[in-house]
């Protein structure tokens, strides 16, 4: 195993052990999650891979092969510069919760495309919390071990994001869906076998990635926050009666409520048509949620737009942008035997544009986050 390879060049020694955090998509649920609405993503077969050693003293040693730099050695958390950040930020997490938290030495390889919208930060995070949960004898529950990978981006990376990714990563299982309901953090596996029905889910990474700490996200979120200030409710999931709610807002906080509220319904008509059987019945709610994340909450992009709309030419049941948008991939259901098809329409119409052809690779639904040994 390369990691452990790259851990014994590095740091000296045999690691610990090795851990395995996936990278997730998420098929349907978007910007629901820190609305305390609801999510369906599954993970993916690429993650995060994490060989540890726990040190006898505070310092924390974090290397990446992703990275070929310098280990950033860090005798306060605080130092940590760049990808590490996502890595210390558990570290500092657990130790401001008073968990009996020490320095380790953390060798880093991952396999999830970065900027593709596949949420490789959250795997990162998560690889190493189910690594000191198992090297420090936490036996946290692993909704818990979640919670502590968000607050690390939260609140010491500073990315303002939900619970989605990280739950996902932690809790997802073969070939299943995740349903999370992000207020009771309850969740429950939905099978998600779209071989038997003669199915493919095409990844469509458009190869461009539109900052979200330009503040897009960040304002997104606060739009959400005032309109449910504004209806008196906690959050957006409390809306009952759309009607009346979209006569009392105006502006961004009215197009933002109608996204998130179509959406959670979109998400529960989902799993109605999977446990129903009726899987290729589920393109068309991928194409509204697409319409109203492009339209309505205003996070696609041409790129994105142009994915979606060529995939749905070429013959796919259909597609949306996933993830948290301005960049990164698209999702596309498509039959087996019209995959090439929807890949060429897709590639030439990039090319008519004379962007850089996106990279397009199908995906199954993968295990959570695990020990390899």
């Amino acid at each position: 195993m390369r990691v452990v390879d790259a851990f014994r060049q590095t740091f000296g020694g045999e690691p610990a052990g090795v851990w395995h955090a996936p990278g997730r998509v998420n098929l349907i649920g978007e910007h629901t999650d820190y609305n305390d609405g609801f999510v369906l993503p599954f993970a993916v077969p690429w993650g995060v891979t994490a060989a540890v050693r726990p040190r006898e003293d505070d310092t924390v040693r974090l290397a990446s092969l992703q990275a070929n730099s310098e280990p950033q050695v860090l005798e306060r958390i605080d130092q940590a510069e760049g990808w590490a950040r996502y890595a210390a930020g558990v570290f500092w997490v657990m130790r401001e919760e008073g968990l009996p938290i020490r320095g380790a030495d953390v060798m880093i390889d991952g396999d999830v495309p970065q900027g593709a919208g596949l949420s490789s930060s959250a795997a990162l995070e998560v690889a190493v919390a189910v690594a000191l949960d198992d090297l420090y004898g936490l036996g946290r529950p692993k909704i818990e071990l979640a919670r502590i990978a968000q607050r690390a981006e939260n609140d010491f990376v500073g990315m303002p994001c939900g619970i989605m990714d990280q739950a996902a990563s932690v809790l997802s299982k073969e070939g299943h869906a995740l349903f999370l309901d992000c207020r009771s953090l309850a969740s429950r596996a939905v099978p998600l076998d779209l071989a038997a029905h003669g199915l493919q889910l095409l990844i469509i990474n458009t190869g461009v990635h539109h900052e979200l700490a330009d503040g897009q996200y960040a304002r997104r979120r606060q739009d959400c926050e005032n309109a449910a200030k504004h209806l008196g409710v906690a959050s957006l999931r409390d809306v009952t009666d759309l009607a009346a709610a979209l006569e009392r807002l105006t502006g961004d906080e009215r197009k933002r409520t109608q996204h998130v509220v179509t959406e959670n319904h979109r998400v529960e008509a989902l799993i109605g048509l999977l446990r129903a059987g009726a899987v290729q019945e589920i393109g068309a709610l991928l194409i509204a949620s697409h319409l109203s994340l492009r339209d309505q909450f205003e996070v696609s992009c041409a790129e994105l737009d142009v994915a979606v709309e060529a995939a749905v030419k070429g013959g796919a049941r259909g597609a949306r942008m996933t993830g948290g948008g301005f960049g990164g991939s698209a999702i596309a259901l498509v039959a087996e035997e019209k995959a090439d098809r929807v890949r060429e329409e897709v590639l030439r119409a990039y090319e008519e544009r004379g962007w850089a052809a996106p990279t397009i690779y199908p995906a199954s639904a993968a295990a959570g986050a695990r020990k390899l040994a």
